[in-house]
């Protein structure tokens, strides 16, 4: 059996949600040896306006590089909740920043409401951040990439310069999805 796994990224621009797909892509791809494509959308607005970022990971070709039964959702905002939620299969993984996104919809997927961006704020130290907190949560919470592999990935394509509180943002979200394991396991 094939193994394929799609992920949408989503929020406003401004947020690294295109960066946090390619890092994850690569975390895939280059580092962990599985076939992998990223995809991104946003509005012509700089910051602000509608972001998304799309990865497939698969151990066969991927023929076709658009998300369209999602596995794992990531919303940082109420919009892109709103938006996405009626492409994550049943069985999926909703992903919401719990301060951001007020109402979640009434899916069969499992919810998680976590404040990611206090999270970056005040764990790791910088609210710009957020994106790589939640790469953190999203590899505990999926497996689809191993955490050796993301940590890599970080490094290799993050500003020169924000290394550390990169790496430090990406320990606070492994953290926090291996605390939602832990109580999901109770």
């Amino acid at each position: 059996m094939s193994y394929r796994y799609e992920i949408r990224l989503s929020g406003e621009g401004g947020q690294g949600l295109v960066l946090a797909g390619k890092i994850l892509a690569e975390a895939a791809a280059i580092y962990d040896n599985k076939n992998a494509t990223q995809s991104q959308s946003y509005g012509p607005e700089a910051r602000g306006g509608a972001s998304r970022s799309e990865v497939i990971i698969s151990d066969e070709e991927i023929d076709y590089p658009k998300a369209i039964n999602i596995d794992f959702l990531l919303a940082l905002t109420q919009e892109s909740c709103d938006r996405y939620s009626k492409d994550l299969k049943d069985d999926g993984i909703l992903l919401v920043d719990a301060d951001a996104v007020k109402s979640c919809p009434d899916v069969k997927s499992k919810i998680y409401r976590v404040p990611i961006i206090d999270l970056a704020r005040n764990e790791a130290g910088r609210v710009m951040v957020a994106n790589i907190v939640a790469l953190g949560i999203i590899a505990e919470l999926t497996n689809a990439v191993s955490f050796d592999a993301l940590e890599s990935a970080v490094l290799s394509r993050v500003p020169k310069g924000t290394e550390e509180i990169n790496l430090k943002a990406l320990r606070v979200g492994r953290e926090q999805g291996k605390k939602i394991i832990s109580e999901s396991e109770k």
